[in-house]
């Protein structure tokens, strides 16, 4: 017969704990024999859409020149 699963007042500030400041995302509470083993917390991070002018990479023009020059210097011996 299954164990009925008690969550104690510790429990419930671990899982309270694992969801402050979660904008996007979810919480996946592991029980084994009526007993909370694990969590599992993921989370997902959302982004602004980006101007149409560095839509294609998602970088500014000015940052590409930026990664250009720094690759070259680092080719340099």
């Amino acid at each position: 017969m299954a164990k009925g699963l008690q969550v104690d007042q510790l429990w419930l500030e671990r899982i309270a704990g694992q969801l402050n400041d979660m904008e996007f995302g979810s919480l996946h509470i592991v029980v084994h024999e009526g007993q909370i083993v694990q969590m599992e917390r993921t989370e997902r991070k959302r982004f602004e859409n980006v101007p149409a002018k560095t839509a294609k990479t998602g970088i500014s023009a000015r940052t590409r020149q930026d990664l250009k020059k720094a690759a070259q210097d680092h080719r340099r011996p």
